[in-house]
């Protein structure tokens, strides 16, 4: 199953009821107290895991968004999203968390059609305001696989990098006397004129 990947920060509810937070802890960094490591990159030293959501930075956050409907929640992952959390790309008005998997219907059948072959998927991706795609193994099943794809793991094409051309003229337009009519005049500077309209004037 494909949906939508939200671009907010992970957060987890335990069996136990305890919240936690992703954290990514750079080599040399020390991990946070309570710090549950999940991966650490064998060529970067980038270490994965979690952290008491508590002592995050997000920890805020993340209480108004549970304050919106505590009692729904159940063990797995969500994402927090809002005003104050990744620039809210979303545009949400409050904070709040979204189960792991959950998408409007609409994008849950756009997704469910996204293309697999790899040039076909950048383009897909790339004309969506969404930040990726995310494929569940069971999206249901807390502790199920999952693949996530950002559309800005695929590179654009330098056609698609490259700022449309614009043709442009220059001109000298006219000043006007106090009656409105025209008065050609050599100190009149010249105009630049670009296919948008925009002009410019060169002293």
């Amino acid at each position: 199953m494909a949906t939508r990947k939200w671009d907010g920060t992970c957060t987890r509810l335990d069996e136990g009821g305890a919240w936690w937070a992703r954290r990514e802890v750079k080599p040399g960094k020390t991990a946070p107290d309570g710090f549950q490591l999940v991966q650490e990159d064998p060529v970067t030293g980038k270490k994965v895991g979690w952290e008491p959501v508590a002592q995050s930075a997000f920890a805020k956050y993340h209480a108004q968004a549970l304050a919106i409907g505590n009692d729904y929640f159940r063990r797995g992952t969500y994402e927090l999203l809002g005003p104050k959390v990744n620039g809210n790309p979303d545009g949400f008005e409050q904070h709040i968390l979204i189960g792991r998997g959950w998408a409007p219907f609409s994008d849950r059948l756009a997704y469910d059609k996204a293309p697999r072959d790899y040039e076909a998927l950048r383009t897909w991706l790339h004309a969506r305001p969404h930040e990726g795609i995310v494929w569940h193994r069971d999206p249901h099943a807390p502790d199920a696989g999952m693949a996530k794809l950002k559309a800005r793991d695929f590179p654009r094409t330098r056609r698609e990098l490259t700022p449309e051309k614009r043709s442009c003229t220059t001109t000298r337009i006219p000043s006007t006397t106090s009656t409105g009519r025209a008065k050609n005049s050599p100190s009149t500077p010249p105009t630049t004129i670009c296919g948008s309209g925009m002009a410019s004037t060169s002293a």
